[in-house]
């Protein structure tokens, strides 16, 4: 029967035939003791299953950053954004007309008020000068002759010796030869505005642009072609703009008679330019917008501000004194509302709900919840839990970025500590 049996498996396909040695090994399998596949030596440890750290057991303590709640003055801001512009730009034209015969500056250099920036050449001028002189001496000698005359007649007139109309026409001479001399006067202060009109000047202090015209063209007088443009960098403005929610706190704050500071920081926030003062601000909202224009002004030293350029505004506001603040990168965000992860008594773990106020991106004031001194975890947050043991890494660590996490980096990510395998 024996045979029979093995007759008909040797006639079965070839993936047949390996079922029935499969069902066989997992019945070998299924009776042997479990006790004797368990290493003695294996036994629960820290990292493995039941032991501190490991599935089914209990927790180790976590690694945190923290740092702690601190008392002190917080400036109130309001962020806008502003393009910083000239104080004053210049378009530099020739106001006579000749040719240009030298250019006397550096394109991008700074020039001063009544700097020589190129010259039209004077010659015509000079003898417009000459001339308006010689015909104010023929004019004065005239008037000296007519006057010695009328001296004269009168002197006749008295011992009736002349009629009294040569008398009057003599007088007359004399009136006409000094309207003339005014009018030569005149001609003369005219030439010689010209003659100065010739040197090109810098009407302002500031910074001259790319040239434009080069020495040798020829001008008209008062020629629509501009020279070059001097815009005034020093002092430096920055226009933005307030919601016109933001008005009341602003007149306000105003009305203190304090000096609004103003802040300009870069594109990114990273580095503060410039500070200065708010210096002017519009006297209507704009309907469209619904904004309100201001101006604030610096006095760009450095030159940190160039014109055009783009830049974040802060105007302070007012200043709380000795507000609490705490680290904006350990405030928590929940579906109850924001609180932070405290560490008390025993390095435990407590879950603080909080009330906040104003913050400036780095700090954030609290108006209730926490007490100066208490340590708010900054790094390491990722599983804490109510009641859960922390070990405080490198101590008190300075206030985290909160920009960090939009640049993907996850708080706890690069914690490591000796003795956890990183």
């Amino acid at each position: 029967m024996l045979r029979s049996l093995a007759s008909r498996f040797l006639k079965l396909p070839r993936p047949l035939q390996a079922v029935p040695v499969v069902v066989v090994a997992a019945a070998l399998w299924w009776a042997w003791p479990v006790d004797s596949l368990s290493d003695k030596g294996a036994q629960a440890g820290p990292a493995g299953p039941g032991g501190p750290g490991g599935p089914g057991g209990p927790r180790g303590p976590v690694p945190v950053r923290v740092a702690p709640v601190v008392q002190a003055d917080f400036a109130v801001y309001e962020k806008a954004l502003g393009t910083v512009t000239a104080l004053n730009t210049v378009n530099v034209r020739a106001r006579v007309g000749g040719e240009l015969v030298k250019v006397l500056f550096e394109e991008g250099q700074m020039v001063k008020a009544g700097q020589l920036l190129a010259q039209i050449d004077p010659r015509p001028y000079e003898v417009a000068v000459q001339q308006a002189e010689g015909t104010l001496l023929q004019n004065q000698a005239q008037l000296k002759n007519a006057e010695i005359d009328l001296a004269r007649y009168r002197g006749l007139y008295a011992e009736q010796s002349i009629a009294k109309q040569t008398l009057d026409t003599q007088q007359a001479l004399v009136g006409q030869y000094q309207g003339t001399l005014k009018s030569n006067q005149a001609t003369l202060a005219e030439a010689r505005l010209n003659l100065q009109f010739s040197q090109i000047k810098a009407p302002i202090s500031g910074r001259v642009g790319l040239r434009q015209l080069d020495a040798g063209n020829l001008l008209a007088a008062n020629d629509s072609t501009v020279l070059a443009v001097i815009t005034q960098t020093q002092p430096i403005a920055v226009a933005f703009t307030l919601p016109e929610g933001q008005v009341p706190a602003l007149r306000a704050a105003q009305r203190s008679g304090a000096q609004l500071l103003v802040e300009a920081w870069d594109r990114n926030e990273q580095n503060l330019l410039a500070s200065g003062a708010l210096h002017s601000l519009d006297n209507q909202i704009d309907s469209a917008t619904g904004t309100l224009k201001l101006k604030a002004q610096f006095a760009n030293a450095d030159e940190a501000l160039f014109p055009n350029q783009f830049v974040n505004v802060r105007l302070r506001l007012n200043v709380l004194p000795q507000a609490l603040l705490m680290p904006t990168a350990a405030v928590q965000f929940g579906s109850q509302g924001n609180f932070a992860f405290v560490v008390g008594e025993g390095d435990k773990v407590r879950v603080q709900r909080l009330q906040l106020g104003d913050s400036d991106g780095r700090q954030t004031v609290v108006l209730d919840g926490l007490k100066t001194g208490e340590r708010v975890i900054l790094e390491g947050t990722d599983r804490l839990r109510e009641g859960d043991a922390v070990d405080v890494i490198d101590g008190l660590a300075a206030p985290a970025d909160p920009n960090r996490a939009a640049s993907g980096e996850r708080k706890g990510q690069s914690l490591k500590r000796p003795g956890l395998g990183g």
